[in-house]
Formats: C-alpha cells, sequence, structure tokens
C-alpha cells in the first residue's frame, strides 16, 4: 500500500499514552545511554503504565538475552518482564529457522542474546566454520569480540553457508558518546567475502513482524531516536512514531529527513509520550506551531516569534519537509536552529 508522503509532524488532542494501547520503545538513546537512564524517561514510563499502556522495549542490540535486558530496566526503576523485551536476535533466530532444517546448527559470531534466541527456536550454536554450519549470524558482540571471529565467519560465507545478520546499525550510543554498531562489524565480513547477509532488525519488516507477534499490538506507536532504523521502521510497518532527541538524531538531521524517515510526532524527550501534541498549521506562506512561524527561504529556513524550542523545530519540520516533498531539503537551517538555541 502507497503511502502518502508527511510534511508536517501530527498534532494529537489525547496524550500518546491514552491514544495507543502499546507503546514499542527503543532502549539505547531513549530510555537510557551508557547503561544510566535518559533524564525524565523512568517517571514517563511508569506515568504512562499506570495508565493502561502497555510497554514494550524492541532493541536492535542482539547482545543480551531479554531476561538481562528486564534485569537492567529493573536496577533502573522500571519493572520489566522478560517478554516485554523483543529483540533483534530473536527476529533473526526466527528468520534463520524458518530458511533451515530443524535442529541446524548455527555459527554464531555474537553475544549471548543470539545463543539464546537460536535455542528457542530449536537450533544449535556453534563456534566454528569447520562445524559444519548450515548458517551464519552475525550479532552486536560488544567491544571485546575477538577480531579472529570476523575471521571464522568469512570462511564459512566464502564456503556458500548461508549469512545472517541480526541488524546493520552503523553506530550505537554510549555514555562517552558514540561507538561502532553491528553494521560496522558486518561491513568487515561483507569486505572479506563480496556477500550480502540477510538482515532481520529495525528498519526491516522481520523486525516489525516479530515485535507484532510477540505483543499482540493493535495500536502501536514507535518510539525511537534513530531516523533510519526506529523511525524507517514505523514507516514500513505502516504504523505512527514518536521521535525523541535524546539519542542519535540532532535537528539538522531531522530536517533534512527523506519521507521515509518522517516521524508522526516529534518531542524532547519520552515526556511526549504523557502529553497531546500541538497542531502545527499553515499560516501564510510557513507554518506556525506554539509561539513560532517558520518559513523556507530562497536559500534558508527562517523562523520567527518565541516559546518552547520543540515547538520551533516542529514548525521548522513543516516548512522543510513541504519544501522538499518527495527529496531531502537542503535549505541552510543553521540560524533557524540558533533563534532555538539548539
Amino acid at each position: 500500500m502507497s503511502q502518502s508522503v508527511r510534511t508536517k509532524p501530527d498534532g494529537s488532542d489525547r496524550a500518546l499514552s491514552e491514544a495507543y494501547d502499546t507503546a514499542l520503545l527503543d532502549l539505547d538513546g531513549v530510555v537510557y545511554a551508557g547503561g544510566e537512564a535518559i533524564a525524565h524517561a523512568v517517571d514517563s514510563l511508569a506515568a504512562a503504565r499506570s495508565g493502561g499502556m502497555r510497554l514494550a522495549y524492541v532493541t536492535n542490540n542482539a547482545l543480551r538475552t531479554p531476561d538481562a535486558v528486564a534485569g537492567h530496566l529493573g536496577e533502573l526503576g522500571i519493572p520489566t518482564e522478560a517478554s516485554d523485551v523483543i529483540t533483534s536476535a530473536q527476529a533473526v533466530a526466527r528468520l534463520i529457522a524458518e530458511q533451515v532444517p530443524a535442529g541446524a546448527r548455527v555459527l554464531v559470531i555474537g553475544g549471548e542474546g543470539l545463543r539464546v534466541a537460536l535455542r528457542e527456536r530449536g537450533l544449535e550454536p556453534v563456534e566454528s566454520a569447520d562445524d559444519d554450519p548450515a548458517a551464519v549470524v552475525q550479532g552486536f558482540g560488544g567491544p571485546e569480540l575477538p577480531w579472529g571471529r570476523f575471521a571464522e565467519a568469512s570462511y564459512a560465507v566464502a564456503r556458500g553457508v548461508p549469512w545472517y545478520a541480526s541488524n546493520t546499525d552503523l553506530t550505537i550510543p554510549s555514555g562517552r558518546g558514540i561507538a561502532p554498531g553491528n553494521g560496522a562489524a558486518v561491513e568487515v565480513v561483507r569486505i572479506a567475502t563480496g556477500a550480502e547477509p540477510q538482515v532481520a532488525g529495525k528498519p526491516l519488516p522481520p523486525m516489525h513482524r516479530e515485535t507484532i507477534l510477540r505483543t499482540g499490538a493493535e495500536r502501536p506507536l514507535v518510539v525511537g531516536d534513530r531516523l533510519d532504523t526506529d523511525i524507517e521502521g514505523a514507516f514500513n510497518g505502516e504504523v505512527d512514531s514518536l521521535l525523541v532527541l535524546t539519542g542519535v538524531t540532532d535537528p539538522p538531521h531531522l530536517l533534512a529527513a527523506p519521507p521515509q524517515h518522517r516521524p508522526t510526532y516529534v518531542d524532547a524527550d519520552l515526556r511526549g509520550m504523557l502529553t497531546g501534541q500541538p497542531e502545527v498549521t499553515a499560516e501564510g506562506d510557513g507554518f506556525r506551531c506554539g509561539g513560532w512561524t517558520a518559513t523556507a527561504g530562497t536559500e534558508e529556513l527562517e523562523l520567527e516569534g518565541e516559546g518552547e524550542a520543540v515547538d520551533g523545530l516542529r514548525a521548522l519540520c513543516a516548512a522543510a519537509w513541504t519544501a522538499a516533498g518527495e527529496g531531502v531539503c537542503e535549505l541552510d537551517p543553521g540560524k533557524a536552529l540558533a533563534r532555538l538555541e539548539w
């Protein structure tokens, strides 16, 4: 089904936690960074849960098991069951199980999360290309993953063994900044072999399917910080999304987003789940949100007014996305964002 091109963020008269039955929350950059809770996350999630919204945590990070993730969230003050956690390891394990014989061996390049997910599907994790694997699966293995593991994957893939990847995020946020993600590790094997893996994680359909199968969500809201995984995944699944600006995406990237990367809603952090969203309305040649009016000039985006910074950003999104249409806005946002002190 074709989708219309989004030209502005939506408004909502109701709190998002009331308008949607399930929040499909990314973790890194949304709930925590570097293992520590992001400001306002714990209280916002507690309030959404107490109001009746189901919370599900959907992560492309295949390193940890759902039990481990749930335990970590509990330590942060977010009570969570393992069944509330959906990982790209689970999505890729289901994908592999549908394509190889029952009980098949799978060469694992990654962490315990992959091994547990494979066993859940009746598959046998192995460690060597010489173990006659029916598939190779690669997922984030943490900073201590030995270089030799990439060689092991390359030996098997070069022999024609089917290759799968939990996800291809090139980066992952950490407490010290942005670090290489599983996508960077996948590139190592791609360079060595010339092969292409089947990928399960966000933004691709296997991850969305896994999430819906495990949560039973009927009116889901994807909540994320990345345009190319969370927001594009929502676009591909034809569900609504909320972008929070606590992780990877910054305002310039948001303003330059192509159609598949444009979120339904934009907010500063997870407190945006608990409120309605203001309307962005056409006004003259521009767009108004709160006390701000944004227009697209010949060379730059322009912003006038005052008020909440995120309202100004919403108005700028409308001006930029409308000017870009099906493309990417190339107007300079620098002066406009400076007015918002972004």
